[in-house]
């Protein structure tokens, strides 16, 4: 099918910052906007794919380090290196010797840094004390944390929130405590675990942090475009981003802010067709990375941001857009679903240039 000329947005914007080299130890990151961790998300496979279109760093979907020990194939899966700059994969747990041996079987299987969650608001994982829930013990935090680094070369580095709630805002402390014990760099989420995702990142409070500590501070949480990551910047005092859900669907945008907060030149959004190159990508290498019947269950959720992205660069109406997710979302087939990607961007480039 003839393909109308694309209307291609264009990221715009306040004048560019050019920010400092970030080291993480004596590894030096390309730039200073990562790809944050997300669970079910940020697999081999996305990791690959925003590793090569700019990200300056890229983290491992957060793994349990009791399964990481036990040998559970899933777990052992979400520790796959990406094949890309610097290897990161994250642990959860709330029990030293879990997360000591954990951090061993990653340092031996590849990893060039160890980050620790102490920051992941869901239930499922703080009703076993992991992730957020361990900024309500910072003591038994700061156990966890001493036997993580103890017991690995490589650099240890903390994500976290800024506290479990209004009343207990206490990033800067347990991020003090972190230092002193060796953590290379700490990563905040500008929100309390109790507000999970709801309301907005408060990045000025994350400045309490950066006052704390000299090792270098990453800003988390809201931040979408150029314009939100230099607000982030400038509001927390930090030294990098890390974007989280802005990326979903939108994989390339990591890269381009990086680019841009080191001076380089407005980019504009990738064309309809670029676009459907990434996802088609995508969706073939998540097939493969984890089996054609497992791979086409994770590959969904890809697939639908990849469509509510295009679809809001083409001006789509909602029900347009909801009828080409409910034709693709709902195949088993590789090459329907290949057909029907090309057809729905094909009719998106036609509403972009109506």
């Amino acid at each position: 099918m003839r393909r109308p000329p694309e209307k291609r947005a264009v990221v715009t914007g306040v004048p560019s910052l050019r920010t400092k080299p970030l080291k993480i130890g004596d590894i030096q990151v390309a730039n200073c906007v990562l790809l944050a961790p997300m669970s079910g998300i940020t697999d081999a496979p996305f990791r690959r794919l925003a590793a090569r279109l700019g990200a300056g760093l890229v983290v491992s979907e957060m793994t349990a380090s009791d399964d990481l020990v036990q040998g559970r194939p899933i777990s052992r899966l979400r520790c796959e290196a990406a094949g890309v700059g610097p290897h990161v994969v994250q642990l959860a747990g709330c029990q030293a010797h879990w997360m000591a041996e954990g951090a061993r079987i990653a340092e031996a299987a590849g990893a060039d840094i160890i980050d620790i969650n102490m920051g992941c608001p869901a239930r499922h994982v703080t009703g076993g004390q992991s992730g957020s829930a361990l900024m309500r013990d910072l003591d038994h935090a700061a156990r966890l944390i001493d036997a993580t680094i103890s017991a690995v070369k490589v650099p240890v580095t903390l994500k976290m929130r800024l506290g479990w709630d209004d009343r207990t805002r206490n990033a800067p402390d347990l991020a003090r405590r972190a230092e002193a014990l060796g953590v290379q760099m700490i990563s905040v989420h500008g929100r309390t675990r109790c507000q999970f995702y709801k309301g907005v990142a408060d990045w000025n409070a994350v400045r309490a942090v950066k006052e704390a500590i000299s090792v270098p501070l990453v800003v988390n949480g809201d931040i979408t475009s150029y314009e939100t990551a230099l607000d982030a910047l400038e509001q927390s005092g930090a030294d990098a981003v890390m974007i989280g859900r802005g990326a979903q669907g939108a994989p390339w945008l990591p890269g381009q802010i990086g680019r841009r907060l080191e001076g380089g030149a407005v980019e504009a959004v990738p064309a309809l067709t670029q676009q459907l190159g990434y996802v088609r990508a995508l969706y073939d290498e998540i097939c493969r990375h984890y089996g054609l019947r497992i791979g086409l269950r994770h590959a969904r959720k890809h697939l639908g941001w990849a469509l509510d992205v295009a679809a809001d660069a083409g001006r789509v109406p909602a029900g347009k857009l909801k009828a080409w997710r409910q034709k693709i979302l709902t195949s088993e087939d590789p090459d329907r679903v290949h057909q029907a990607l090309g057809e729905a961007f094909d009719d998106f480039a036609w509403s972009a240039a109506a």
